[in-house]
């Protein structure tokens, strides 16, 4: 896999640059007395202010309610998939990246993108500047997500 700044790079040539939207990839190294592990976490902000953070907003969604109640007492088995699902996803994150950023234009409006589990592709097509605001809102019109219709917002603001 290509370096994140390469691939952030190419992002950034797709949005609109009159929106401050900001993609950022980083990895948290924890240390602990048993070794340590690298903690992934994207986020994406519009004007500052963060709009999508992964893993945060997508923590509960990954661990069911008992599996954040467990506990040693109970003897259960858990694999590390389980109790920590996202520690593969950065990698499946930048996969999804690269097939919007490879995804040509045409293509973009009616392509489904199987593997987004996190609806980034609905957030690059609101911020991506070869997709025309008349086009654009006609997209919109179709979903309910208030990233998309904030990053729309500030297109139609700035633009």
């Amino acid at each position: 896999m290509a370096r994140w700044s390469k691939l952030q790079k190419q992002i950034y040539l797709l949005l609109d640059k009159n929106i401050n939207l900001q993609i950022h990839c980083s990895v948290i190294r924890m240390k602990s007395e048993r070794g340590s592990t690298g903690l992934p976490r994207y986020f994406i902000t519009l004007d500052k202010d963060v709009i999508f953070d992964y893993p945060k907003q997508f923590i509960n969604k990954k661990l069911p309610d008992e599996m954040l109640k467990y506990s040693i007492d109970k003897n259960v088995t858990l694999k590390v998939q389980e109790l920590y699902p996202y520690v593969t996803e950065i990698s499946d994150i930048s996969d999804l990246f690269r097939e919007y950023i490879d995804t040509p234009l045409n293509d973009l409006y009616e392509k489904e993108f199987t593997s987004d589990e996190w609806g980034l592709t609905d957030i690059l097509k609101s911020a991506d500047r070869r997709i025309g605001l008349p086009k654009l809102k006609q997209f919109v019109s179709k979903m309910q997500n208030d990233i998309v219709e904030k990053i729309i917002t500030a297109r139609i603001k700035n633009g």
